[in-house]
């Protein structure tokens, strides 16, 4: 089992990926993934790619995502921490039940759509990263209507797999996205 490179993974975003918006969560999750990684002493290139990579088939096959990207990663013969991870972060999607089983994708799930809460804070509020207050998250985060399709459950469910508060959790996000300021 092997991980692809950044670069290779990178490729296959752009060539798997065309729209500009679900290519720059991608690298947000990622820049989450790899943040946590750092504090835990894990794997950063696993972790990067596995952000990089988690929504891979999104784009085109919506109504089975991850089912390709799931069957690609598994005849490149991919990690199966990568791929339960993928696996994992669709919970409650496509008639996908597996749960995370490691912090690698509690993670993932944690960090994904948390991403897209803070995206669509920046569209309204552009700033950088470092400048967003956790508090004015954490408040969008308990307004249903803002940013009406994310799944804040998944957000809860990955915090408590991964074992951190909420607050922190939106407090290190900000911060490992500070990179991309």
């Amino acid at each position: 089992m092997k991980i692809p490179t950044k670069e290779e993974a990178q490729k296959i975003l752009e060539e798997k990926v065309k729209d500009e918006y679900q290519r720059y969560h991608s690298l947000m999750v990622a820049t989450a993934m790899e943040g946590y990684a750092r504090e835990y002493g894990e794997d950063l290139d696993l972790w990067f790619v596995t952000g990089l990579l988690h929504d891979v088939d999104f784009e085109k096959y919506p109504d089975i995502h991850p089912a390709e990207s799931v069957k690609w990663f598994r005849e490149w013969r991919y990690s199966d921490d990568l791929i339960h991870a993928v696996e994992a972060h669709a919970y409650g999607y496509n008639g996908y039940s597996i749960l995370p089983k490691t912090k690698l994708a509690s993670a993932l799930m944690a960090c994904d759509e948390l991403c897209g809460i803070i995206y669509a804070y920046k569209k309204i509020n552009p700033s950088p990263y470092g400048q967003i207050k956790s508090k004015s998250i954490k408040k969008r985060f308990k307004e249903e209507k803002f940013a009406a399709k994310i799944n804040r459950g998944d957000i809860v469910r990955g915090c408590d797999a991964l074992g951190v508060e909420l607050d922190s959790h939106i407090e290190n996000v900000l911060k490992f996205l500070s990179k991309l300021d």
